[in-house]
């Protein structure tokens, strides 16, 4: 059976401006031109996305000038989101994004390694036997390499093993390891330490500081028109899916610097004893003579005027024997000609998305607002197709011309580079060592103009974009991406049978190309049927999507089975599922992987059929109890009545749900009421930031930062007879083999005696914890809260968590 649905509805649901092209003011070339003459770098070392201190970031780029970057050792993977259901790689990829909009506002640039964040992790010696922690100091050491900082500081004391994430602790011992492997020596490390790490400001205020550098941070920039702080702040706030929003400061702050490595400066220079102007490098005086009177008598109203200046500065760089800073300030100060000329140069695609072959037309826009001698020579477009152009941009003459291009059948597919090859345990596989440390591609659609400004020859890349009108946004960019033929998707990724049960699978068949056809199929092991091996179909439209459905009956055995879906057309198969994620605040990601679902077979008994879901921060855990063929009613918090409670037999509270809805600073007690009154409440985990009420439960409850993130820890059961381990379904230790990530987290620590814990559990050398499943009969009914990992497990297809749940859900009954 096949079902048309609209590919492009879901496709422009949003709109982006993040992809938009830089416009440089005179305020921002000024500012440009003070880093040009500022030969000194700072490298900034943590753990995760929202790990850097970007007080520090902003300060050392806007007040120092310097070449400041950020080494993110993960891309935040295993955290948690709050804007959606992202989770892992897509989540990684969310945060990546935001990474890169902090530093666009900071001034920093952003580095990765290969590490992943597979979850929080007790102590370093844990995260270095995932991650092989040999590889990933091999990528510290190039980001330290290839960076050369003069400067590096640690965000966190690599002397504190077991005090906090095993991450960050790993991140400052790798950075001290890499400090003294590479080959050219930064001057000096620091660990910048604050009172967090003391336990409180009390202690901190107490604490000998004589060790300590302290620099007053929060100036104030003029030019930008805010002090240090609240530009930190707008860069800290892109932490959208963290929830890590930050208000602006003015007036004087403290930062603290503990050396670690090198000399101990002076507080009132941190680069002293390290020369940062064009002394440090051969040929460097010439070019200086050139540039320092730019910045010291730049022209505001007419930026256009230091073009012959610059230029001569420019052919300079290019002489310099230190190909380092010769690479450096090459791109710098051609991005400052580019502005100071106010030269536009904009490549757009027709369409948004294209297949390999097929013909797209690149309309190109260039235009000179400045009395500079510029010419176009040519434009080469994906290093493919060089047109020549050879037309002189009079000033304020715009110049643009639509050309067809074909996209060669061999171009890669669009996708985040370190996710073309399998992952290792703990670690991204990236072949090639050259992209081990990027963010993401640059320019991974690159279209040349070759140009020549005031008759020096200039070769500027832009990557290839499509851009249209939205009514409420305007106009709006997204990435250009190549996509294949098909993209194909289980429309779930989890299937849940009973034995010799037969379900509807469907199978989501987008085609990108008209008239596309070809054959679906289900790759089905021994066992598993399905009522028909092939579905023949044709898409008549470009980026039309249909839903193939097939009946398939499980064994009378019990089986747990991955299961993929392929389209086969024109002998190729077609076996990817296409995701973009698209948050306003971010450019669109487009991510392909292989087109699966896990299929189990099991004898999972279910009681009570009605449940209703309250979303919290975002989870897909309603979804996936419709594998058990519960159904399931999302409620809309403002929404939340007795009367409407009443309906269901059950009342789920999403992750994080007393975190993010503040209806539920007063509908709590409606919670409590339906409780009483018979109902059966289970209220996920919330963290122990930003609670909008301490009333979680109809009785006390605190909760805490206790968790348990070995997934295979072994699990007690301190009421092994309580009905939620036995009735109806019995549930044994086996239904904790097979988890993902972790058991749970945010646990509470304390509960009033009405509150029965049901497992107790803990990672190695910690404590045992019984907070992760409480139960407290409330009048007739039964209040459970409980910091188990639901949302991990059950899109995994986890068959424990999935009978645990149900059990829970069956407890009034």
């Amino acid at each position: 059976m096949m079902k048309k649905i609209s590919f492009l509805a879901i496709l422009f649901t949003t709109t982006l401006f993040a992809q938009a092209p830089k416009k440089p003011s005179t305020n921002e070339i000024y500012e440009k031109i003070q880093k040009l003459n500022f030969l000194g770098k700072v490298l900034y070392v943590a753990a995760h996305p929202d790990d850097e201190n970007t007080k520090l970031i902003t300060y050392f780029s806007n007040h120092y000038h310097a070449n400041t970057a950020y080494l993110s050792l993960t891309r935040g993977d295993g955290g948690q989101n709050l804007i959606g259901p992202e989770l892992r790689e897509k989540l990684g990829a969310i945060r990546t994004q935001e990474l890169l909009a902090a530093r666009r506002i900071d001034g920093g640039t952003q580095y990765f390694t290969r590490a992943n964040d597979f979850g929080y992790s007790i102590e370093p010696n844990e995260t270095f036997s995932i991650w092989n922690k040999k590889e990933v100091l091999a990528d510290v050491v190039q980001a330290i390499e290839n960076f050369q900082p003069d400067i590096i500081i640690n965000r966190f004391d690599y002397r504190t093993p077991g005090t906090t994430h095993g991450h960050h602790t790993a991140s400052a011992m790798l950075s001290l390891e890499a400090y003294d492997l590479v080959k050219v020596k930064p001057k000096r490390l620091f660990f910048n330490t604050s009172w967090w790490f003391y336990g409180s400001e009390e202690k901190f205020n107490k604490a000998d500081k004589s060790k300590l550098l302290s620099i007053n941070a929060n100036v104030y920039y003029p030019i930008l028109g805010k002090s240090n702080h609240e530009i930190a702040a707008l860069s800290r706030s892109q932490h959208k899916c963290q929830g890590f929003g930050s208000i602006g400061t003015r007036g004087d702050d403290l930062e603290y610097l503990e050396l670690i490595k090198g000399n101990l400066p002076s507080k009132d220079n941190l680069f002293e004893g390290i020369d940062t102007s064009w002394n440090r490098i051969k040929g460097g005086n010439e070019i200086a003579k050139i540039l320092l009177p730019i910045q010291e008598y730049f022209n505001f109203k007419n930026p256009a005027s230091h073009l012959p200046q610059l230029v001569k500065a420019y052919q300079l760089i290019q002489n310099l024997e230190d190909e380092h800073w010769k690479k450096n300030k090459t791109e710098e100060i051609k991005s400052i000609i580019e502005a100071c000329a106010g030269l536009y140069l904009e490549a757009i695609s027709s369409v948004e998305l294209a297949t390999p072959n097929s013909n797209i037309e690149i309309s190109i826009e260039a235009i000179n607002r400045s009395d500079a001698t510029i010419k176009l020579n040519t434009v080469l477009f994906l290093n493919q197709n060089n047109q020549n152009v050879n037309i002189q941009l009079n000033n304020n003459e715009k110049y643009t011309k639509n050309f067809e291009f074909k996209i060669p059948e061999n171009w890669p597919l669009s996708n985040l580079f370190w996710l073309n090859e399998p992952q290792q345990n703990g670690l991204y596989t990236v072949s090639n060592s050259a992209l081990r440390n990027l963010p993401e591609l640059n320019n991974p659609f690159p279209v040349v103009f070759e140009l020549e400004i005031e008759n020096q020859k200039f070769s500027i890349t832009k990557n290839l974009s499509f851009k249209k009108n939205e009514p409420n946004d305007g106009e709006t960019y997204n990435p250009f991406v190549v996509v294949p033929k098909f993209a194909v998707e289980l429309t779930s990724n989890v299937y849940v049978f009973s034995a010799n049960q037969t379900k509807e699978v469907q199978v989501k068949v987008t085609a990108f190309e008209e008239n596309a056809s070809g054959v679906v199929s289900l790759q089905l092991p021994n066992g598993w049927i399905s009522d028909v091996k092939k579905i023949p179909t044709t898409v008549v439209g470009k980026n039309e999507s249909f839903l193939v459905s097939f009946n398939v009956t499980s064994p009378d055995f019990d089986s747990e089975v991955n299961i993929k879906a392929i389209v086969e057309s024109n002998d190729k198969v077609f076996d990817k599922s296409l995701i973009q994620i698209d948050y306003k605040h971010i450019p669109k990601q487009t991510i392909l992987e292989t087109s699966s679902a896990k299929f189990v077979n099991l004898d999972i008994k279910t009681t009570g059929k009605n449940i209703g879901y309250i979303m919290g921060a975002g989870d897909e855990v309603g979804k996936n109890l419709e594998n058990l063929d519960y159904k399931v009613t999302y409620i809309n918090p403002k929404e939340i009545t007795l009367e409407n409670l009443k309906k269901f037999d059950a009342v789920i509270v999403g992750i994080r749900a007393f975190n993010v809805l503040d209806e539920l600073k007063f509908k709590n007690k409606i919670l409590f009421e339906y409780t009483n009154q018979g109902g059966n409440v289970i209220v996920q985990y919330n963290t122990t930031n930003n609670l909008l009420t301490n009333n979680l439960a109809p009785y006390p409850i605190t909760l805490s930062r206790e968790r348990v993130t070995n997934e295979d820890a072994e699990v007690k059961f301190i009421h092994p007879n309580h009905p939620v381990l036995n009735t109806p379904n019995k549930i044994t230790s086996k239904d904790f083999e097979g988890w993902v990530q972790e058991r749970g987290l945010y646990f509470p620590n304390k509960w009033d005696n009405d509150f029965i814990p049901i497992l107790a559990m803990h990672d190695n050398g910690e404590d045992e914890t019984k907070g992760s499943l409480l139960i407290a009969k409330y009048g007739k009914g039964n209040y459970i809260y409980t910091g188990i990992s639901f949302f991990r497990e059950l899109p995994e297809g986890v068959s424990g968590a999935y009978k645990l749940l149900a059990n829970l859900i069956a407890l009034k009954q």
